[in-house]
């Protein structure tokens, strides 16, 4: 019965940075169905690779679905799913909030207890900057929502293994990492993770 439940996955995927590899797995998760939460694409410390950081939802065949769909995408390097494994996942906010001269200092003390840092004010405006895990992120749009918000952009989630991914009970679950596809990059270059 717990195959059926419903969860919430982070892949990350390395890809080769070439143009219209984006293209090439948004199309493979459209033409099967599944939905994309969130999709981050960065450059990596390597120039050849881009690093693809995907939220989807659903249950464990759906995961595993994805997981393999990817790894059979030629520009796909390396697939790290983190279903057991201890990450750090960050996103980013910017929000603009509606803030007259008597609600700006609440709305600076409440980013002060985010940790978020004000980065714009404006006679009847406040741009306030966080970053943090999603559920932070929710928490603090909950407590904002009541002064009125004006404008609201998000990076979407990026993540990365804690630790020494190599060893110990940090390494990703096993059996995730998907076989070189192409031989263009070289495999000792590839970051942990």
């Amino acid at each position: 019965m717990s195959e059926h439940l419903i969860y919430r996955h982070v892949i990350a995927a390395l890809v080769t940075n070439e143009p219209g590899v984006l293209a090439q797995v948004a199309g493979m998760f459209a033409a099967r169905g599944f939905n994309i939460d969130s999709l981050v694409v960065g450059r990596t410390e390597n120039p050849l690779l881009s690093r693809m950081t995907i939220v989807v939802c659903g249950d464990n065949a759906v995961l595993e679905q994805v997981r393999k769909q990817l790894q059979k995408l030629i520009p796909v390097v390396k697939v790290v799913d983190y279903k057991d494994a201890a990450f750090v996942e960050r996103d980013l906010m910017l929000v603009q909030i509606s803030a007259d001269a008597h609600k700006r200092s609440e709305l600076i003390e409440l980013a002060s207890l985010f940790r978020a840092k004000v980065v714009d004010v404006s006679d009847d405006r406040i741009m306030i900057e966080l970053a943090g895990a999603e559920d932070k992120i929710e928490a603090f749009v909950r407590l904002i929502q009541p002064y009125g918000i004006v404008e609201m952009a998000r990076t979407g989630v990026i993540a990365m293994s804690r630790g020494n991914t190599n060893t110990g009970s940090n390494t990703p679950t096993a059996g995730k990492v998907a076989e070189p596809q192409t031989s263009a990059v070289n495999l000792g270059d590839l970051p942990p993770g």
